[in-house]
């Protein structure tokens, strides 16, 4: 189609095309693709999850047999009490058949305030020192604490299966 500038016609020229069904088009092309992206990483780390179960039909080893959790042992009595206190060292005696990786985990209370949450493990490659120092930050050392051990090991789901517990008083 033309026009008349008040001199001569003049050709129309044509619209150009609107560039938005370009832009939708790309925009759902890299939405489709990141979607893609996204579920083939959530599928491979769910795969990755079945296989480390073996299949998922597998019991965990170890958790059954014998084990006895006695103490607490004095490693470092820095008063000389032969009980256990404020930044005393300790250790327990362990013994299991249920496990070949026996670890013990403390957890200690002053009155409803968790102070201390410590774990040792009772195996040849352990590298730390396998006694637990009776202190922390939130550890009032005018307060007498209770504690809790937990002898245990840690199931194939990184789960502790709990084989026995101990609790006793911890003095200021």
């Amino acid at each position: 189609m033309s026009f008349w500038d008040g001199s001569h016609w003049v050709a129309d020229v044509p619209a150009r095309p609107s560039r938005a069904p370009d832009i939708a088009r790309r925009l759902l092309g890299t939405t489709a693709e990141a979607g893609l992206i996204t579920a083939l990483i959530f599928g491979l780390m769910a795969g990755s999850a079945f296989a480390a179960k073996n299949g998922g039909g597998s019991k965990p080893q170890g958790g059954g047999g014998s084990s006895t959790l006695t103490g607490p042992v004095m490693v470092h009595d820095w008063n000389s009490n032969g009980a256990p206190n404020y930044n005393d060292d300790i250790t327990f005696n362990v013994s299991t058949t249920a496990t070949t990786r026996p670890e013990v985990g403390l957890r200690c209370w002053q009155g409803t305030n968790w102070v201390d949450d410590a774990y040792v493990s009772y195996f040849d490659s352990w590298l730390s020192a396998p006694y637990f120092t009776l202190n922390s930050t939130k550890w009032d050392a005018t307060l007498a604490a209770s504690c809790t051990a937990r002898l245990f090991y840690y199931n194939k789901r990184g789960q502790e299966n709990v084989l026995a517990t101990l609790s006793f008083e911890v003095a200021p």
